[in-house]
């Protein structure tokens, strides 16, 4: 019972010691110093804004368009004349300069495949969205699964560290018995023999958490990240409780389903493109244009200007491509048959996800009530076999294979307290609705 009795301060010993003058962390200011740093996520705000920009590039088809051109030429200019008889023949040369400036503007006023074009970039814009969200809740979960690896890490090089203490004083007292001529050698070998084990298991804890601190680290930016430990160790059940509940959540809410769904309407509209291919075409249009001829022209030898203005209506009807246009609708509509295939394949695939998430939470819950009860057990059967061994009902080996469960039992139930954490928030993310708000909500059960 006296090793049991310092567990607690063994690990609490051992974090201090891994921390070093680290200040532990909740894991909502991780998250947020992930979004300061982490390259994946930079790399999709990046792609974000590149993805609205080029949405925003749709409207020029249907805004004015204006242009200004303008010219400089030097003209040299020679006129002869040979009538036929005796006069004599004539020659006009001209030297001069030509200055042309245009200005020109044009207005669509039906152009519906221009419309359907700008209706595309609304959806590319609202697809950009649901690409970005979908990205932050993948940062979510890996700063989560991060934080928790090392939890789990601390945790099992703290009980690695305890068993450690309670086998040497289990080999300790096997040497003891031994001297005294009340036990065999055997004791004494098993007990070193699982002393060894326990050795290797630590160094192998150690190194462990070192790898695990690292991804961390280096997830977020910051040099020797101390998470907060768990300190409420019961997590209340889903809610609502009923999986189907969570798939109709995810119709509404889930990135990968929007995506398809916004997919769906942009290639409709591409078909209303291709339509258009066969409808005709009208635009306001207007021009100024200003010529001016210094050292005269070609008919007058003085300098001379021009102003021409012009205001009409361009209209443009096709009416035959080579059969373009209708290859093209064939095309656009096949690819709208494949993206409403893709949307249903979707919404099967997230929602046996949201259905395999939210049974993994609960089979964890289960889990962690009976590792609970294993616990209890496992304590129950140790002290029951220190005290055979005391009284010599029981062999040292006996005794180490108790321990072994005992601590055993216990790494399994620190995982699956972190798993049924985990698993929450991985059933929020199946079904489209996790937010960092869902993160805030988890640092309660987190110690300050």
């Amino acid at each position: 019972m006296k090793v049991l009795r310092l567990l607690p301060l063994t690990a609490a010993l051992a974090a201090c010691a891994l921390s070093g003058t680290a200040r532990a962390e909740g894991l909502l200011e991780l998250y947020e110093a992930a979004r300061a740093y982490d390259a994946n996520w930079q790399s999709a705000k990046s792609q974000y804004d590149a993805n609205i920009a080029r949405a925003a590039q749709s409207r020029a088809g249907i805004l004015p368009q204006a242009g200004l051109s303008a010219g400089l030429t030097r003209n040299d200019y020679e006129l002869r004349t040979e009538p036929a008889g005796a006069v004599a023949a004539t020659r006009v040369e001209r030297n001069f300069t030509t200055q042309q400036a245009t200005l020109s503007a044009s207005q669509p006023l039906y152009r519906p495949a221009n419309l359907a074009t700008y209706r595309q970039g609304k959806r590319q814009a609202e697809l950009a969205e649901f690409q970005l969200t979908s990205a932050g809740q993948d940062l979510m979960i890996r700063v989560s699964q991060a934080y928790f690896d090392v939890l789990a890490a601390q945790d099992t090089l703290a009980f690695v560290r305890a068993q450690k203490a309670a086998t040497a004083e289990q080999l300790a007292s096997a040497k003891r018995n031994f001297e005294v001529g009340t036990s065999t050698i055997t004791d004494t070998r098993e007990a070193q023999a699982r002393y060894d084990l326990v050795l290797a298991q630590e160094i192998a804890a150690e190194n462990d958490l070192r790898v695990k601190k690292l991804a961390l680290d280096t997830l977020v930016g910051r040099a020797n990240a101390q998470p907060n430990p768990l300190s409420v160790p019961d997590v209340p059940l889903p809610q609502p409780p009923d999986p189907e509940s969570w798939v109709a959540a995810s119709e509404n809410a889930s990135p990968a389903i929007l995506q398809a769904r916004t997919a769906v309407e942009i290639a409709e509209l591409e078909t209303e493109k291709a339509k258009a291919g066969h409808k005709p075409t009208l635009d306001l249009t207007a021009s100024y244009g200003l010529t001016r001829n210094l050292g005269g022209s070609t008919s007058l030898g003085v300098d001379n200007r021009t102003n021409l203005a012009a205001v009409g209506v361009a209209f443009n009807l096709p009416l035959f491509a080579g059969f373009a246009t209708q290859n093209r609708i064939r095309e656009t509509l096949a690819l709208e048959d494949k993206a409403r295939s893709d949307l249903e394949a979707t919404r099967r695939t997230v929602a046996q996800a949201v259905r395999t998430a939210y049974f993994g939470v609960v089979s964890g819950q289960g889990q962690v009530r009976a590792l609970q009860a294993a616990e209890a057990s496992s304590q129950s059967a140790l002290d029951a076999n220190r005290l055979g061994y005391q009284v010599g009902v029981r062999i040292n080996i006996d005794v180490l294979n108790a321990q072994s469960q005992l601590f055993q039992t216990k790494r399994d139930l620190a995982q699956a307290r972190y798993n049924v954490l985990l698993g929450h928030l991985r059933l929020r993310q199946a079904n489209g609705t996790l937010q960092p708000e869902d993160l805030a909500r988890l640092n309660t059960l987190l110690a300050p």
